[in-house]
């Protein structure tokens, strides 16, 4: 696991050299087929070397969730492990791996009426006093919550009243879809400026290989909006500001790199918080040598 630009596939192909395993892409942008410079997918050459499981495998008129990933990770995790191999899990959309890890809370479909008068309320009274009544109903999510986080206050009064029971207690009854034993190795990079560096770099080089021209192609597919999921992925959705004439080049470039950033620092406080992570720097000299040291150790263990 790791930001975006750490370095993740590297050494997934220096594990996938020395030991059994077989990669899964934990990508939420990677699924896509036809989005490949903008979400930096490893070549067609070395997807040939080294198969990754889940990537190129919807059309990006199409939708994905955590669910829908758990499904089919779970599926692939299976089959590998049948064969005597071992699954290696590759990425850095850290609720897929959230949701593999530890599962998903079995919460109501959202109701437009529900939340249509709860908006009504928020309109007449503010939402902090509907947070304050969300306090009554459920205190433990209200306690994580800002009284001005309007979308997810509404939400989990939305569960409160379909439910009859706090989103909080659901959430506490949800179970990992698999059982199995992870070893899970972070990639923090010690130097926040190395990897905003990489990401400049990176950005400047899908740009130079045609990022722009895959955007505009993909923008110009029956079905696909600047609301399609698919295009509201990082880098797509500021490009596509430019490719529709309402943002200069420069601007919207810059705006991809911000948004990268910022994304990069949520995978990373992901990461910080982590249940048994083993952390390496992404970006030490020994980094692969850790990485293999903590993989031989687990298997000694009898993994």
């Amino acid at each position: 696991m790791g930001p975006t630009a750490a370095g993740k596939t590297e050494h997934a192909i220096a594990l996938a050299d020395r030991y059994p395993v077989e990669i899964i892409s934990v990508d939420s942008a990677l699924v896509y087929r036809g989005m490949d410079i903008g979400t930096a997918k490893p070549s067609p050459e070395l997807l040939a070397d080294y198969p990754h499981r889940l990537v190129d495998i919807l059309d990006p008129v199409e939708s994905y969730s955590a669910g829908a990933f758990c499904s089919d990770a779970v599926a692939a995790i299976q089959e590998i492990a049948a064969r005597g191999r071992i699954p290696l899990l590759v990425g850095g959309t850290m609720l897929y791996f959230q949701a593999l890890q530890q599962g998903i809370a079995d919460l109501p479909e959202a109701d437009q009426a529900v939340r249509a008068e709860l908006d009504a309320q928020a309109a007449e009274h503010g939402w902090p006093a509907l947070h304050e009544e969300l306090r009554h109903l459920d205190p433990e999510t209200a306690a994580r919550l800002k009284p001005t986080d309007a979308q997810r206050i509404q939400r989990a009064l939305e569960v409160c009243r379909i439910a009859g029971e706090p989103m909080s207690a659901l959430l506490a009854t949800t179970r990992p879809p698999l059982a199995a034993e992870y070893l899970n190795i972070g990639l923090l990079p010690a130097d926040r400026s190395l990897l905003h560096e990489r990401i400049a770099q990176r950005l400047r080089e899908m740009i130079e290989s045609g990022v722009i021209d895959e955007v505009r192609r993909l923008s110009a597919v029956p079905g696909i909006t600047a609301e399609t999921p698919a295009m509201r992925a990082v880098g797509y959705r500021q490009l596509w500001t430019y490719v529709h004439g309402e943002n200069s080049l420069e601007a919207a470039a810059q705006d991809a790199l911000v948004a990268t950033r910022r994304l990069a620092k949520r995978q990373l406080t992901w990461l910080r918080s982590w249940p048994d992570l083993n952390a390496v720097d992404a970006f030490a000299v020994d980094a692969a040598s850790q990485i293999d040291g903590l993989v031989r150790m687990w298997l000694a263990n009898g993994a």
